[in-house]
């Protein structure tokens, strides 16, 4: 089993700790294991930046994701960047209030309001958990139940009731539209 899945979008987002959090629910909590690779653009805040996660059952041979059968894209420059790299019938999960995206014949499209869910939950800074427990309903090679504790495990104290919230909601907002698409 291999699954490759990049994240990407802009400083500030999360981006960088949705992929420690993926490998780390890989690795400990699913028993197999994660290369992680992080890509940060110039700037701090604001700028691009992306990180891919390379699960295994056995060590990876090669650790550079070639063609992920998931994207996490959570603005519109890494849409527009790294959309086209996802492998014929993967995933690609978009926020739409942050993305301008096509529907396409051959990948499956999943919009996830995460900055909208994050901010109705008090902290927009949440909506890459929002996103965690989207990507850990739809994506085969991670559970629900180790991203969950690795969200947990991986956020400052005071931050946990907040994070499993958000969590929660991405991964009923997911369920949700996978269950109205099996209709």
């Amino acid at each position: 089993m291999r699954g490759e899945v990049r994240f990407a979008g802009f400083g500030g987002q999360g981006i960088i700790s949705a992929g420690r959090i993926t490998g780390r629910a890989a690795v400990i909590h699913d028993g197999n294991h994660a290369v992680l690779i992080q890509s940060y653009g110039p700037e701090a805040r604001g700028g691009a930046c992306s990180a891919e996660v390379i699960i295994s059952s056995s060590p990876a041979t090669y650790p550079r994701v070639t063609m992920p059968e998931v994207a996490v894209l959570m603005s519109q420059e890494a849409y527009e960047k790294y959309g086209h790299d996802v492998r014929p019938g993967g995933i690609i999960l978009v926020d739409p209030d942050l993305v301008e995206y096509e529907e396409r014949d051959d990948v499956r499209v999943i919009p996830v309001p995460a900055t909208r869910i994050a901010e109705r939950l008090g902290k927009r800074i949440v909506a890459n958990v929002v996103m965690l427990g989207a990507l850990a309903a739809v994506w085969d090679k991670v559970t629900v139940d180790g991203m969950r504790k690795a969200v947990l495990e991986s956020v400052p104290p005071h931050t946990v009731d907040l994070n499993r919230r958000a969590f929660e909601e991405g991964v009923k907002y997911a369920e949700g539209i996978l269950h109205a698409q099996k209709k």
